[in-house]
């Protein structure tokens, strides 16, 4: 089989062995973003063995901590030593996780193992980006756009699904060694395949920044899942854990202008796109994500849709961003032109979140499938265009912290997102429970605002009716603030400035190749 390098896309042609490596980028990028949907689907029946119920939130919380604590740190190994093989340690750590995890005997065990494994997927969906940075040029990368948005989505649909089998037909175990045998295809197909430039920085790593960033993100995700829940946003531990994460950023910040080879390098920020795309990749984040939370509630509770099928609940927003994702890599590819998707990405996500605060107790589920479906055209505007954009924003050798710091506002904003939006739905809930059943509906949702089908089926019906209005009314709150939350993203993509993508594009008329682009100055 033929071997790829990062040279041998100079030609403009595509051989078979770029198809598997990116055949294997996808395995990858498919674990990092199905594990947490498939381990979610199996929480009940793994407290049912190993017990530590009180423990429960750390299942996730440490693999989420974990992702995003390495990211950065991930990116900045690939530029320094290569990425090949630092993409391939990501996935062997992460595997070691997964296999650590599937043989967990208690709870702690269990978090302690997931805390590995999301070591190792903060490499992976850096990983993937910043070799397709590598392999294909910014003016082709558009063609791979809609597989990677196919793989988005299939995980999303589809974690759910696959997760309820596996756990009732193999064991809950067996939703973590699922693992082993697609990283092992992803491991030996970029083995024998792909060749990138070996690389040996002689600089020492930035340890002292790495422990400031890490640091910095830690307190912020833990605040942003602690607060309102754990502990209330005003109470001493939240505002320790803020003035922690804020004194360890501004750290951060100053040493990273005195750092020999900084984690984040500062320079990257100077390109006003970059740091556009950044804004837009953190809003993006905390819309998608938190539309994902909140949908599939609302159609459970105030609809009477089955539970067993959510993740089938989201197609027609996975669906319109799977179409408008593929659109928009092909024009971008053929024209070179890319600025109107994050404008028009921004004009639909608002207009789509705005229409989903509209939803009330009478809404059909045609009316909010085509609400849903806006909300996912503006999504497929976004989604793989800011990475695009911010890759070509800098120099080839900053291409790690460049994909790497683009995850992270993402992830970030993902984080912000599920809190914000999270808090404001829970106290809306609390609120209308009280005016509409008073003392039965503040013990109904005194410990949670969120029931499961079968808490709701037991509940009295002026209780159950309560409820419904309640969602509706939590759901238009947090769906508003998203819309308001969007209009950012908006005025951040008006200002973007459209720069020649780098690479060859269509010839020109003569048979000659077309003009080189210009880059942008940072």
């Amino acid at each position: 089989m033929a071997d790829i390098s990062a040279d041998s896309t100079d030609t403009g042609k595509q051989p078979r062995s770029v198809r598997v490596v990116l055949l294997a980028l996808m395995i990858a990028m498919m674990l990092a973003m199905l594990d947490n949907m498939i381990v979610g689907t199996a929480m009940p029946t793994i407290v049912g063995e190993l017990g530590g119920l009180e423990h429960l939130s750390w299942v996730v919380t440490a693999y989420t901590l974990a992702t995003a604590a390495s990211t950065p740190l991930w990116g900045k190994l690939g530029d320094m030593y290569g990425r090949k093989g630092s993409f391939m340690t990501s996935i062997v750590i992460f595997l070691i996780g997964s296999a650590l995890s599937g043989m967990a005997q208690d709870m702690g065990q269990l978090i302690a193992f997931r805390a590995v494994q999301g070591l190792g997927a903060g490499g992976l969906m850096v990983g993937v980006m910043a070799i397709i940075g590598d392999l294909v040029p910014p003016r082709e990368r558009g063609k791979y756009q809609g597989i990677m948005a196919s793989a988005m989505a299939l995980a999303m649909i589809g974690g759910p699904l696959v997760g309820g089998t596996i756990t009732d037909h193999w064991g809950w175990r067996w939703t973590f060694y699922i693992n082993l045998p697609l990283g092992a295809v992803a491991l030996l197909a970029i083995s024998a395949v792909l060749h990138l430039p070996k690389k040996r920085s002689e600089a020492r790593i930035d340890y002292l920044g790495a422990a400031l960033l890490t640091v910095g993100i830690t307190a912020i995700v833990l605040v942003t899942t602690w607060g309102g829940t754990e502990y209330a946003w005003t109470s001493v531990q939240i505002m320790e854990l803020i003035g922690i994460g804020v004194a360890a950023l501004v750290g951060f910040v100053f040493w990273q202008t005195r750092a020999a080879e900084p984690v984040v390098p500062l320079h990257i920020f100077r390109s006003r796109n970059f740091t556009l795309m950044s804004v837009i990749g953190f809003i993006t984040g905390f819309v998608m994500f938190g539309a994902t939370l909140f949908l599939p509630l609302y159609q459970q509770s105030v609809q009477g849709a089955s539970a067993t099928n959510s993740g089938l609940l989201l197609l027609p927003m996975l669906g319109a961003m799977l179409v408008t994702s593929m659109v928009a890599g092909r024009v971008t590819t053929n024209t070179g032109r890319y600025k109107v998707f994050p404008v028009a990405g921004g004009v639909l996500l608002v207009a789509g979140l705005y229409l989903l605060s509209l939803m009330d107790t009478g809404t059909s589920r045609p009316t909010s499938g085509v609400y849903m479906a806006v909300l996912g055209l503006g999504m497929g505007c976004l989604m793989q265009i800011t990475m695009l954009v911010a890759q070509n924003s800098v120099e080839m050798k900053d291409m790690g912290v460049a994909s790497s710091s683009t995850t992270l506002f993402r992830t970030l904003g993902s984080s912000f997102g599920v809190a914000i939006m999270g808090a404001l739905f829970n106290h809306r809930v609390q609120d209308i429970m009280s005016e509409r059943a008073g003392a039965l509906g503040s013990k109904v949702t005194e410990q949670s605002a969120q029931l499961d089908a079968a808490s709701l089926a037991e509940l009295p019906a002026a209780a159950r009716e309560a409820y419904q209005h309640a969602v509706s009314a939590g759901t238009h709150g947090a769906f508003l603030l998203g819309a308001g939350v969007a209009v950012v993203a908006l005025v951040a993509a008006v200002f973007v400035k459209e720069v020649p993508l780098k690479g060859a594009g269509p010839k020109a008329d003569d048979g000659a190749p077309a003009q080189p682009p210009v880059t942008e100055a940072v």
